[in-house]
């Protein structure tokens, strides 16, 4: 594993980053992890595949940040996030944001905020393909 903040193309092993954040302290006690795949069906139409596409610098910066607020925030020992920038069909994952504390409410309560605020503030921007044509996703669920 590389760094605790990373956007790439390729594939990532849920197993070998959930590895890698619990062997950096003997203290975390809980790993709250999130996983977001794609969905083959969105908005009542079928969906072949989602293109993902960033701001160059701006994302990973903006992932860096999120991942220093919720260890200030939080009684967090380390988070990750790892988001994919690609083509992806149904099945595929796309990101991955693990979070290790001493217990599990902060693990929890870190590993929810930072998904969610990724959504609102990370230049990451997405483009579902469906049989109808293309459509850039503006709303973040």
């Amino acid at each position: 594993m590389g760094s605790r903040v990373r956007i790439q193309e390729e594939d990532f092993s849920i197993q070998t980053e959930v590895e890698a954040l619990r062997s950096c302290s003997k203290r975390i006690g809980g790993i709250a992890t999130f996983l977001g795949c794609a969905r083959d069906f969105s908005e009542g139409r079928d969906v072949s595949s989602i293109s993902f596409e960033q701001y160059a610098g701006m994302a990973e910066a903006a992932l860096q940040a999120l991942r220093e607020e919720a260890l200030a925030q939080f009684d967090i020992i380390e988070a990750s996030i790892i988001h994919r920038v690609t083509r992806v069909h149904a099945g595929d994952q796309i990101v991955l944001i693990i979070v290790g504390a001493e217990h599990r409410g902060p693990a929890f309560d870190a590993c929810r905020w930072l998904i969610d605020e990724l959504k609102k503030r990370v230049p990451i921007w997405k483009k579902e393909i469906t049989p109808e044509g293309d459509t850039w996703v503006t709303e973040h669920p």
